[in-house]
């Protein structure tokens, strides 16, 4: 994760591989959406919309950049101590920008109904049928303690789909080793101001805003 935005055409084969990672990265930046803050009403609202992206992405945001600069300032001393001290808030929050990345992109105000072609053909294979799929994640999603995500991933070992639970700002991929395609935050900042402390009505008014294409584009981009 710490070198996944670094320059390739700065690497050096002088440089030891992390050092030299964390030495030419580059800083992490807030990704604009792909749509405007009010355009996934009355299903998600624009004030909602705009706190999380502007407010709480950007945080998380600002937070790894720093954590990541402690850190390299740590590994050039050696300092194994402050190293390991970095590492949850490297986590927290570079699994906050990677989960929030994905999740403005599943999210589309043309979206809800049904995926179609081989994502849909996968999603009957592995839970029997849509229907049986939306509820399961659903019911996921719902029961996440606290705050979390739940989760459809590609178990690329087993070549089948399968739905998972994160706790918190957990990234998918790097805590589960599933491949990250469809993200529904349970945040409550993600559904407060407008669903309140219900979480049912938030997660039954999100499927109608699931983008499908960005969905089976990930689906088949993770089978190659």
């Amino acid at each position: 994760m710490l070198c996944h935005l670094a320059s390739a055409g700065r690497s050096s084969a002088k440089l030891v591989a992390p050092l030299g990672c964390l030495v030419s990265r580059q800083k992490h930046t807030l990704p604009d959406l792909p749509y405007d803050y009010g355009a996934l009403e009355p299903h998600i609202n624009a004030e909602i919309m705009q706190l999380h992206h502007s407010k709480h992405h950007a945080t998380y945001v600002n937070n790894l950049n720093v954590a990541e600069e402690k850190y390299k300032e740590a590994l050039a001393k050696g300092d194994v101590t402050a190293q390991v001290s970095l590492q949850p808030a490297i986590k927290f929050n570079g699994g906050g920008h990677i989960n929030h990345t994905i999740f403005w992109t599943n999210l589309s105000p043309n979206g809800g109904g049904e995926p179609k072609g081989e994502l849909m053909e996968a999603i009957k294979r592995d839970f029997g049928s849509f229907a049986n799929f939306k509820e399961k994640l659903t019911a996921v999603s719902v029961g996440v303690q606290g705050s979390g995500w739940g989760w459809l991933g590609y178990n690329k070992e087993q070549g089948r789909l399968q739905i998972a639970a994160c706790a918190n700002q957990d990234p998918l991929q790097g805590t589960t080793g599933l491949i990250p395609l469809l993200g529904i935050d349970v945040w409550e900042h993600a559904y407060y101001l407008q669903y309140k402390n219900v979480r049912p009505d938030y997660l039954k008014a999100i499927w109608n805003v699931i983008n499908w294409e960005n969905v089976s584009s990930r689906y088949a981009s993770c089978k190659k």
